[in-house]
C-alpha cells in the first residue's frame, strides 16, 4: 500500500507567548504543497523500517516507528508494519518532513488494517508525539493554534504555482524558539489579514500577507535565506517567505513556467529547489 506524505509551508506564523510547561503558543496559517515523500506500506509481524536515503534513522528516532507504536496501541492489534520510505523533503528545513510522515503513516496504517478510525481519531493518536502531525494529517488549508495541535480547516486558497528552496544547514527548532525569548520589536504577523483573503478567495491578499516572526532571526544564522529569498524576487516570485523555524524558502509565482525558470535558476547556484503546486 502507498500513501503519500506532503510537505506543509507557513503562509504566515507568529509565537503569542511562552507557556509554564516550555511550550509556545503560536498562531499559523499551514498550507500543503505537492512535494512530498512516499511511503510503501505492509503488514508485519514487526515494526521494520527502510529509506533510500542513509542518513536517515530507522529505530525508535523515526517518528513513523513512534506513529507505529501508537497506533498499535491504540487499537490493541498485536501486529507491526514494513515500511519503505522514499525521502523527498529536505530535513530539518521547517516543511514537516518527520510529521507528515509520521501522519501517512497513520493514515496508511488505519487503511491497511481497515481499523476505520476517523481523521478526529488519527489526530489524537498524532498529537500525542507531534504537534505538526494532526494538520499532516489533514492537509489542505487550516489555522493552527496552541502549539500547533488546535486546527480550524479554512478555505482552500486558489492553487499556487510554488518554489521550495533550501542552500545549507538545517535549523534546530529548539534553537529558534530560545532566541526568540531573547528577541523584541519582531515582524508584524497580520493573520487576521490572511485568514480574511483565503475567505475571500483573494489571492492577492493571501500572496501580500506572508509572514514569518522567525524569518530575521533564521537570517543571523543561515545567512542563505535571505540571499534565495532575494533570487526570487529578482526571478519572478510575487513574494517570498520562510517556512517554518526554518530555513527553506518559498515563493509564490504567476505561473508554472516562471516557477519552473526560478528553480533552475536557483539550481544552477548549487541550492536545492522543487517546484509544484498547493494542494
Amino acid at each position: 500500500m502507498t500513501e503519500k506524505a506532503y510537505a506543509k509551508i507557513n503562509l504566515t506564523l507568529d509565537v503569542l507567548n511562552k507557556r509554564d510547561d516550555g511550550y509556545h503558543e503560536i498562531k499559523t496559517v499551514m498550507q500543503t504543497v505537492t512535494l512530498c515523500d512516499i511511503l510503501d506500506v505492509e503488514k508485519e509481524k514487526d515494526i521494520l523500517i527502510y529509506s533510500d536515503k542513509r542518513f536517515i534513522p530507522t529505530d525508535k528516532r523515526n517518528l513513523i516507528f513512534k506513529a507505529c507504536e501508537r497506533f498499535f496501541e491504540f487499537t490493541e492489534i498485536k501486529s507491526g508494519a514494513k515500511i519503505n520510505l522514499v525521502k523527498r523533503i529536505p530535513v530539518a528545513a521547517g516543511l514537516a518532513g518527520g510529521s507528515t510522515d509520521a501522519a501517512a503513516t497513520l493514515r496508511a496504517l488505519n487503511r491497511l488494517y481497515k481499523t476505520k478510525l476517523s481523521d478526529d481519531e488519527l489526530c489524537k493518536i498524532g498529537a500525542t508525539f507531534g504537534a505538526d502531525i494532526p494538520f499532516c494529517i489533514k492537509g489542505g488549508t487550516a489555522l493552527c493554534e496552541g502549539i500547533g495541535e488546535k486546527i480550524t480547516a479554512l478555505q482552500h486558497v486558489p492553487q499556487m504555482f510554488v518554489v521550495i528552496s533550501i542552500g545549507g544547514e538545517g535549523m534546530s527548532t529548539p534553537v529558534m524558539y530560545a532566541d526568540f525569548d531573547k528577541r523584541t520589536n519582531l515582524a508584524y504577523i497580520d493573520n487576521d489579514g490572511m485568514i480574511n483573503s483565503i475567505n475571500k478567495g483573494d489571492r492577492e491578499g493571501i500572496i501580500s500577507r506572508l509572514g514569518n516572526v522567525f524569518e530575521e532571526i533564521c537570517i543571523d544564522k543561515r545567512p542563505f535565506v535571505s540571499v534565495i529569498k532575494k533570487l526570487m524576487l529578482e526571478n519572478g516570485a510575487l513574494n517570498a517567505i520562510m517556512s517554518g523555524s526554518g530555513p527553506s524558502v518559498f515563493g509564490i509565482f504567476e505561473s508554472r513556467k516562471m516557477a519552473v525558470n526560478c528553480a533552475e535558476i536557483l539550481k544552477d547556484k548549487g541550492y536545492y529547489a522543487f517546484h509544484g503546486t498547493t494542494v
